[in-house]
């Protein structure tokens, strides 16, 4: 009987979904706002509403459309109007899998669709309005004079407006927004940096005319799959809950204020999703969550025609922002891209996060294929930046990157973050390929940046590069962090590989450099360089290369506390064509060179490139080398060091050699030089060499100032003074006197013994059979008498004759000496 009653009660609970779902199918008004709704099968015509000037107000107790279904605002009776409000009070959740237009108005009309239970757009979604569409689960939209349409108070009469929308009142549980589609069908003809996505195969998916506006606001925003075009306009996806999300509808593009926000939700796209805003100009995408997600390939895109500006790819995550996942050979990767093909700029990319993650080939890029200038690239991350690894489909780095191919500037690329992670083959690049220059680019950390690894898959290195791969000059790149790490292959390069001139790189680091080791597969050195670098032929071919580099190198300046280049990484300039190598100018507290460790500017052919070190100690052991050799027939570059101390150990060189042009110069100026010799050529030994196989021999001038022992020496009189001579004798004539030296001091107590230990005395004796009640007596002096002339006589009382002197002289004391007081 149990069983029977359960399965009783399943059917009936089948019976009544069976009945409920045609009502998530349909549109009723709920009588509040003289909405009318006509329908023929699952189409519905929405008529009259209640019109305050030029916006016309509805409200609906459900609002779904089902699969080739359609929700028409049929206009004819109130054909003024500009914007269409309308609310959805029942509490369910709008299923969209149809059409929604506007019909018969005499103006472009934009729609709001409200609903705080959530909105769901199916894969067969569309819209057909002549405005702008904002689909969001606010519970209200409030207005300019004070007023607001809300949705959740369905039992009290609206009190409806003239006046223009401000903003959008998110609840503290606000709805979910769901788009599904088909996912966009984007590919690159050739690769990711050399064209531009082919989007002629995409989808419609949910659309709005050019130069409007297309926004979802609400609680987690999901696209799966999910398509979403605004060609010129603009596109809002908004994660918000609990507060006020501010709107200006009074230009074209609207925008959308977070600032009085107190919490975000979730937004993520995947199986390629795809928001697009390009067009002529390109228009403008922005991002607003907590934790925000593009997985799968998916993508926001800003493709910039004709002569205007395009706006910018805008990404605000409280928390996390992050482009990640497996996408098809086509399209590779999860991208921000913002390409310009017209004579106005390129639209920015500008990230604000606590953390950034590019992970399996998830990149950032503003590509330049025109004469205007192209994309920036600014990311301001609180916490973390992270770039890790390749595409594993088609072996793209993950990345972040500007490029010029056009006769256009590169755009700019600016890092703020607290660490920058660099790893397994990522990329942070900027660069030319054409006739423009290259961009800029500066990055600030301000605790650590760490470039490590390469990956297997194509033995791409970890690198932070800036470059030319033309006839264009490089930009320059400038680094700054307390602490700056490069190991198994990871690299700073300012690099040319063709006829362009490198940049300038300087890194400034306020405690410690790190260069070690190489790759683990390819044996890449980890390294710092201003270079000129012949690829593979692979590379040289795919990318149209030169075989023969004539561009110049440009300067490598460091600045830091302390400098340690170890296990075969290397720090410095080179040239492997037949341009020259540059400069290399380090100041530097410490600088320590150890297994193999090499600060160098070496040409193949050219001129040799030129060192110049200023530190306080520099060491060098086990096969480290400081090297401005030059091959062919470029003389040796000249080297300056100034450092208080040098060391040379286990067959460590300072060279400045040549083949057929001259040897450089070596000019060493230091207060002490250990280990290292100069020798004409280099040997087993620690050399400090200026030879030319076949030219002449450079010079070798060290200036060593150390302190002279001589020097602080003070000629002593020839006359010794006797010393017996200089004791005071005015306790000669007594005996028992003694000199006791007490406490802490430098006098032994025996000039024939060391000093002792300085203990405090301490008498430990009975002092009972020294004590005595004898009253203390004081001994007086008797002063002699002394004899006094006379200068007179008289006669006394008693008639006697007696001598007396004209005046009575005192006596002299007697002078003190030791035996002026006598013990009683």
């Amino acid at each position: 009987m149990k069983a029977i009653a359960n399965l009783g009660a399943l059917t009936i609970g089948f019976l009544t979904s069976a009945l409920v779902l045609p009502a998530y199918s349909q549109v009723t008004s709920d009588g509040s706002t003289n909405t009318t709704v006509n329908s023929i099968n699952n189409n519905f015509t929405i008529l009259n509403g209640t019109q305050q000037g030029n916006n016309l107000f509805h409200s609906f107790s459900n609002f779904s459309v089902p699969t080739g279904g359609s929700a028409s605002f049929d206009l004819k009776n109130t054909p003024d109007i500009t914007t269409v409000f309308s609310r959805v009070t029942g509490g369910s959740v709008s299923n969209i899998d149809g059409l929604i237009q506007t019909l018969n108005s005499n103006n472009p009309v934009s729609l709001f669709l409200m609903n705080p239970a959530g909105i769901v757009f199916g894969q067969n979604a569309s819209l057909n309005i002549s405005g702008s569409f904002v689909g969001t689960t606010a519970n209200s939209i409030k207005f300019s004079d004070g007023t607001e349409f809300s949705a959740v108070n369905p039992n009290t009469t609206p009190l409806l407006t003239m006046s223009v929308p401000v903003g959008l009142q998110m609840g503290s549980n606000s709805g979910a927004i769901n788009v599904q589609n088909t996912g966009h069908l984007l590919t690159f003809l050739i690769h990711p940096l050399i064209s531009s996505p082919n989007t002629s195969n995409n989808p419609v998916g949910l659309s709005v005319n050019a130069n409007n506006t297309l926004s979802l606001v609400g609680g987690n925003i999901t696209l799966d799959a999910g398509v979403l075009n605004a060609p010129s306009g603009h596109i809002e996806l908004g994660s918000a809950n609990n507060g006020t999300v501010s709107l200006n509808t009074s230009t074209p593009i609207w925008s959308f204020d977070y600032s009085n926000i107190q919490q975000f939700g979730d937004i993520q796209l995947s199986h390629q999703s795809l928001t697009d805003a390009s067009g002529t100009p390109a228009g403008s995408i922005h991002f607003q969550g907590r934790n925000i997600t593009l997985n799968d390939a998916s993508a926001a895109l800003l493709t910039n025609q004709g002569s205007g500006n395009a706006g910018n790819i805008s990404v605000n995550a409280s928390e996390s922002l992050t482009l990640r996942g497996i996408g098809t050979p086509e399209f590779p990767q999860s991208l921000l891209r913002a390409d310009n093909f017209g004579d106005g700029g390129g639209g920015n990319i500008i990230v604000s996060a606590a953390k950034l993650l590019l992970q399996d080939g998830g990149s950032l890029h503003g590509i330049n294929f025109s004469a205007g200038p192209g994309s920036n690239i600014f990311v301001d991350i609180k916490d973390v930046l992270q770039l890790e690894g390749v595409s594993p489909v088609s072996g793209f780095a993950s990345s972040l990157n500007t490029i010029t191919r056009g006769s256009g500037k590169s755009g700019d690329v600016g890092v703020i973050t607290k660490t920058l992670q660099v790893l397994n083959g990522a990329v942070i690049g900027n660069s030319s390929w054409a006739t423009g220059i290259g961009g800029n680019t500066i990055i600030n950390a301000s605790d650590f940046i760490e470039i490590s690894g390469e990956n297997p898959q194509n033995l791409a290195d970890s690198v932070i590069v800036t470059g030319t791969f033309n006839q264009a000059n490089a930009g320059q790149l400038i680094v700054n962090t307390p602490k700056l790490k490069l190991q198994d292959g990871g690299g700073i390069v300012n690099s040319t590989v063709n006829s362009g001139n490198a940049g300038d790189l300087t890194i400034n680091v306020s405690d410690t450099i790190e260069v070690s080791g190489a790759g683990s597969i390819s044996g890449l050195s980890s390294r710092i360089g201003a270079r000129a670098e012949l690829l593979a032929p692979p590379i040289r071919q795919l990318f149209g290369l030169p075989d023969v580099i004539t561009g110049n190198t440009g300067t490598l300046t460091i600045n830091t506390q302390n400098l340690q280049i170890t296990n075969g990484a290397i720090v410095g300039v080179d040239h492997q064509g037949v341009g020259n190598a540059g400069k290399l100018e380090i100041n530097a507290g410490s600088i320590r060179l150890d297994n193999g460790g090499s600060l160098t500017a070496e040409t193949f052919q050219g001129e040799g490139g030129n060192i110049f070190i200023q530190s306080n100690d520099l060491i060098m052991r086990h096969g480290s080398s400081i090297v401005t050799n030059a091959g062919g027939i470029g003389n040796g570059g000249n080297m300056t060091i100034n450092s208080a101390v040098i060391l040379g150990l286990e067959n460590s060189d300072i060279v400045a050699n040549a083949v057929q042009g001259n040897g450089g110069n070596i000019n060493i100026t230091t207060q002490g030089i250990f280990g290292l010799q100069y020798r004409p050529q280099l040997t087993t030994e620690n050399d400090i060499t200026a030879s030319s196989q076949f030219g002449i021999n450079g010079t070798v001038d060290i200036n060593n100032f150390g302190v002279d022992p001589n020097s602080g020496l003070v000629e002593l009189p020839a006359t010794v003074t006797d010393s017996s001579q200089q004791i005071a004798t005015g306790c000669s004539a007594n005996t028992g006197s003694s000199f006791v030296a007490t406490g802490r001091g430098g006098v032994p107590q025996n000039p024939n013994q060391e000093v002792r230990s300085d203990r405090t005395w301490s008498d430990i004796r009975n002092l009972n059979a020294y004590r005595q009640n004898s009253p203390v007596t004081a001994k007086i002096i008797e002063t002699q008498a002394s004899f006094v002339q006379a200068t007179s006589w008289r006669r006394n009382a008693q008639r006697k004759i007696e001598l007396v002197a004209d005046k009575s002289i005192a006596p002299t004391p007697q002078s003190l000496t030791c035996a002026a007081v006598t013990k009683s």
